[in-house]
């Protein structure tokens, strides 16, 4: 072997065995910043809002995954099979934010369900998109609980970077608990890493003449798994519920389900491609008699990202779900429920409004 030979294969070794050094600190980096709530966790109660709820009356809950308003209609994204990870510009996401605040202010809600708000994202440029809320609205108390917190997530090219996300609660009505509630991981070390440590978000608020309470819970589960986190998921989603339900508490449960509900029949909106995102059905016979199951299929909850949302928006050619909606207590009387068909201009997801009432 000559010199030139050795002198080579030397240069190629050294730069291998720093690449491997450098991989190896880059997850050491990540193990020690790693985000790892406790199971239960209190979190703290936002605003001044000293509104009370009591038997007998009415009130309004939208839940909406605003997609950190970075998922407007021009919008696609690769785990869903598109190019991007980052196709709005910073304009364009403050513009998307207004777009939430103004439809919330249109609905006077009582409550609102927030899921996909980043506080400090490389993918939203910094902005912190509750406070950015919360500030343009009066009369709400607000909490909030991280479900993806990550230094740097380093894939795909370019890279996601630094997330800071989470679920957010706001509140006309006094709360005065809050928690957080973690939910199974389904991934390993060290894919967890990069990944999402998913939860429930428990509001409690007080009823005026009563020992019983409305428990509130903001949801955002599992999407890109086997199948079996959403499972493990929903099972102690389930479990909660109807404790809940049985202590005789009104209940609701809301949010992003990345599930279908086996009581809804969505043929309107079916698989277009063998290769597209397929979510879950959870099958609600599983739950509680005194547990049931809304939303409105009328218009979808949600479209594929395979593709920025064009002319060709008919559901045999473009994917949608219904994968958003509530799971409410009987001692609740559901007025009304619907999705509003919003284009998806501003989110990949669409409202979901519903009205009941606090059964005496």
């Amino acid at each position: 072997m000559n010199k030139t030979l050795k002198k080579v294969l030397k240069t190629i070794l050294i730069i291998l065995l720093v690449l491997v050094a450098a991989v190896i600190l880059f997850i050491g980096y990540l193990t020690i910043t790693e985000y790892k709530p406790k199971d239960t966790e209190s979190l703290d109660i936002d605003g001044s809002s000293s509104e009370t709820l009591a038997a007998g009356d009415d009130f309004t809950i939208m839940t909406w995954n605003m997609g950190y308003a970075g998922l407007g209609e021009n919008a696609d994204f690769f785990m869903d099979g598109g190019e991007h990870v980052r196709s709005c510009t910073e304009s364009q996401v403050n513009d998307n934010i207004d777009a939430v605040v103004a439809q919330i202010q249109k609905e006077n809600a009582d409550v609102v369900f927030l899921q996909e708000v980043d506080r400090d994202s490389k993918r939203s440029y910094g902005i912190d998109e509750l406070e950015k809320i919360t500030s343009s609205l009066d009369g709400y108390n607000s909490t909030f609980a991280r479900n993806y917190k990550v230094a740097y997530v380093p894939y795909p090219l370019p890279t996601i970077g630094k997330v800071d996300c989470g679920i957010a609660t706001l509140s006309a009505f006094s709360v005065d608990d809050s928690q957080r509630i973690s939910l199974p991981c389904p991934f390993k070390y060290p894919i967890r890493l990069g990944n999402l440590k998913r939860c429930l978000m428990v509001d409690r608020v007080a009823i005026e003449g009563s020992d019983k309470e409305l428990v509130l819970v903001n949801l955002h589960l599992e999407a890109y798994d086997d199948g079996e986190g959403k499972a493990a998921q929903t099972k102690q989603l389930r479990e909660l519920l109807q404790e809940e339900a049985e202590k005789g508490n009104y209940v609701i449960a809301g949010g992003d389900f990345n599930q279908a509900f086996s009581n809804y029949d969505n043929s309107a909106y079916p698989l277009v491609s063998e290769d597209m995102w397929t979510p879950g059905v959870i099958d609600v016979d599983e739950f509680s008699d005194n547990l049931t199951f809304v939303t409105d299929n009328s218009t979808p909850s949600c479209r594929s990202l395979d593709r920025p949302l064009g002319n060709d928006s008919d559901p045999s050619v473009f994917q949608y779900y219904m994968i958003d909606g509530f799971i409410v207590s009987d001692n609740l009387t559901i007025n009304t429920v619907e999705t509003r068909d919003l284009g998806f201009k501003n989110s990949d997801h669409n409202p979901i409004v519903m009205n009941v009432t606090v059964t005496k």
